[in-house]
């Protein structure tokens, strides 16, 4: 249980932290920024991997659970109640921004910009480029340590940077289903969660291509 427990304390604190800024810019009247959006959500990154990273691996987002899974560094038999924990925190999250900031339209949901089709690759390669980062700086399924932090946390600051005005740079279904479903802003949903876990699935390969036996190797129980 504290592994789960720990799964949903990160997906919790990212997407309070990331979609309450979203929240608190629009209330603001722009007090927040584009920037210092995308460099919260990097921050709340880099902060959970270094707390509990060492409990449960920080993977705060399905797309990356199936992507370790895949990379057969995760046990399948435990993706479903990872995902199950990282959406309860999720959603946790967004029923507090909920009541925070009564009547918001999206709480932070991420839309499109223009054609859906544009979005839904943006966020295939984001998704891809940030579970490749993953693969390369984690211990096994474990998000830990300074230097994962560091890189993991720049990637997801740098793709919300140049992609978060057209697709909302979510790379996570959880923080992207949360808010949409809580505020009603659920038009163009199937991008947020379909397109996350095929970038983190295509990393894997090319995981594999560029780094060989030293990515994706079998793994035993997943310690607790």
């Amino acid at each position: 249980m504290r592994t789960f427990a720990s799964e949903m304390i990160g997906a919790f604190a990212l997407v309070f932290a990331g979609t309450g800024a979203i929240v608190v810019d629009s209330v603001s009247g722009g007090a927040v920024s584009h920037v210092g959006v995308s460099l919260v959500f990097g921050l709340i990154v880099m902060a959970m991997i270094h707390v509990i990273g060492d409990v449960s691996g920080a993977h705060m987002n399905p797309a990356v659970t199936v992507g370790f899974a895949a990379a057969r560094r995760f046990p399948w038999g435990r993706v479903g109640p990872y995902v199950a924990a990282q959406c309860i925190g999720a959603f946790a999250a967004s029923l507090l921004l909920s009541a925070l900031f009564d009547g918001h339209s999206t709480l932070g949901a991420t839309l499109p910009v223009g054609s859906a089709g544009r979005s839904f690759v943006l966020e295939v390669v984001i998704t891809w480029m940030l579970m490749l980062a993953i693969l390369a700086v984690s211990d096994g399924a474990r998000e830990r340590g300074t230097s994962a932090a560091l890189v993991i946390g720049a990637v997801v600051a740098l793709a919300a940077l140049f992609a978060g005005p057209i697709s909302g740079a979510s790379m996570n279904p959880a923080r992207s289903l949360a808010p949409a479903l809580v505020s009603g802003a659920t038009q163009d949903l199937w991008i947020y969660i379909s397109a996350p876990v095929l970038g983190a699935l295509l990393a894997v390969p090319c995981c594999r291509l560029m780094r060989a036996g030293a990515c994706c190797q079998p793994v035993g129980a997943f310690e607790a």
